[in-house]
């Protein structure tokens, strides 16, 4: 059964209903498909009208949407009013690629007489929508990546029909955001399985979707452990499918000596708020930070620490995500040279304490178990003695949605082979690597890369933000001497 839980003071709001069942979501998956066809070869411009009429319905319902969003999540009003502009602003960054005509069509070749190899026939290259896309709703973000967030966006831009698997700890907002979106469906004279539903508390109702003959990919945002169960799924599947999942990611952040010389403060200052922010529930919140050995570094690591102790964050989505991370949390405490320097052991309050522990390069790297994300307002920092160690450090954490490196910033006559091994190490293992700023933070643009090497993306080479995030559901297909009138489809 799902209820709509009041994130501040535990309490059911209403009254409950029930699971999506078996049969709901088989009928939900076969009239996906019996639309997608349809779907698929429907106008550029008409799939521009869909994403501007659910962009317009969302602000319209703004105070209301709000309201729901902030009692089931408990994130307050100006930064679930700031989410919801961002959501509206990547559903119209969408229709304009639409507009502009470059979603389906990627290249077209002249044909060149003569023999072959030389010569050659027309060849068109083009792209189709996949089919169904299951979409796993997240908790963290409501607006941004939850029923009417990017993966929906990005699916239905493609042109492919969508099947949203609502996030429990939202359950009544997701279905107020699904109205918003039916509506847009229905206004724009278009088949109401275009966009469906399917809602449940346990993990039978995402098993049944990510095994349904007519679901063609899934779009995950979640923990490591769910989401690579599904994965698994899609891959045993008769007909396998393509799981794009975004599964976890500690962000290192490399404090390099020359970032310490001036600023320090300031930039300790802005980095506890990167790490508190939203409770630290963010997927680019820094959780390893990378600092020099000795007395500059002490001093920023001081500050740090001063810093995050005087930051109160406000309470987690859930309760299970709040033991999830005191139980990590606990797990750095206890580790093998562990120096807490912000938050109390075992921590009882309503909310959480932000936390940050030190260890030594050494004692990180020989404990695999600091080398997991724990999901909150937490970091830890790690002391390195060279250069050496910061790129095994690296090299330990694996793949990650973003890598930070303050310092290098200087005229290029300055640079070391050091540093360029160590920005190159940075791009082995992260989807998105910063030089200035903070991770905390995704720009929806056409070069946004969110995603990276596993566990931060099962599908590495694409991304989750950003314009690109349409390709996922584009299947490449080549078109020889097509005549003109099907390529200007196209």
């Amino acid at each position: 059964m799902l209820e709509s839980i009041n994130a501040r003071t535990g309490m059911a709001h209403g009254a409950s209903w029930a699971d999506s069942t078996a049969q709901d979501i088989d009928l939900a998956a076969r009239q996906a498909q019996s639309v997608a066809s349809d779907f698929a070869r429907a106008t550029p411009g008409l799939r521009a009208e869909l994403l501007r009429s659910m962009g317009q319905r969302l602000l319209s319902a703004r105070e209301a949407l709000v309201a729901l969003a902030d009692r089931e999540t408990g994130l307050g009003l100006p930064r679930l009013n700031g989410e919801l502009d961002r959501t509206v602003y990547q559903l119209e960054q969408f229709a304009l690629a639409l507009d502009q005509g470059a979603v389906h069509l990627l290249l077209d070749e002249p044909a060149v007489a003569g023999a072959a190899p030389v010569g050659r026939p027309r060849m068109t290259r083009i792209r189709v929508p996949l089919g169904p896309v299951a979409v796993f709703a997240a908790s963290n973000f409501p607006f941004a990546f939850s029923v009417a967030g990017g993966d929906t966006a990005s699916a239905l831009a493609a042109g492919c029909p969508v099947i949203v698997k609502a996030h429990p700890a939202h359950p009544a907002l997701s279905l107020a955001l699904a109205e918003q979106v039916q509506a847009a469906v229905a206004q724009c004279g278009l088949p109401a399985a275009v966009f469906q539903l399917v809602q449940g508390a346990g993990i039978a109702v995402g098993v049944r979707l990510v095994q349904a003959p007519a679901v063609a990919a899934v779009a995950f945002t979640g923990s490591l452990q769910a989401g690579r169960a599904l994965a698994d799924l899609a891959a045993a599947r008769s007909r396998p499918i393509p799981f794009f999942g975004e599964l976890g990611s500690v962000n290192p952040l490399i404090v390099l000596p020359s970032a310490l010389a001036s600023g320090a403060a300031e930039r300790a200052a802005a980095l506890a708020q990167s790490i508190t922010l939203g409770a630290g529930q963010f997927c680019t919140s820094p959780g390893v930070i990378l600092v020099p050995q000795g007395e500059p570094g002490d001093g920023f690591v001081h500050a740090l620490a001063g810093q995050l102790s005087q930051l109160q964050p406000h309470g987690m989505l859930t309760a299970g995500i709040r033991r999830n991370f005191e139980s990590g949390v606990d797990a750095w405490r206890h580790a093998g040279g562990a120096q807490v320097l912000a938050g109390l052991e075992g921590n009882a309050a309503a909310t959480p304490a932000a936390t940050l522990v030190q260890v030594s390069a050494a004692d990180y790297l020989r404990q695999p178990a600091l080398q997991h994300e724990v999901f909150g307002p937490a970091a830890l920092v790690v002391r390195t003695q060279a250069m050496n160690e910061m790129l095994e450090v690296l090299a330990a954490i694996g793949g990650t949605l973003t890598a930070t490196i303050w310092g290098i910033d200087g005229d290029a006559a300055q640079v070391t082979e050091e540093v360029h091994a160590l920005v190159h190490r940075a791009t082995e293992v992260a989807g998105r690597v910063l030089f200035a700023g903070v991770p905390t933070g995704v720009a929806v643009t056409a070069a946004q890369q969110h995603g990276g090497p596993y566990p931060a993306s099962t599908a590495p080479a694409t991304t989750s933000v950003g314009l690109a995030a349409m390709d996922r559901f584009l299947r490449p297909v080549a078109l020889q001497d097509a005549p003109d009138w099907l390529i200007q489809r196209y």
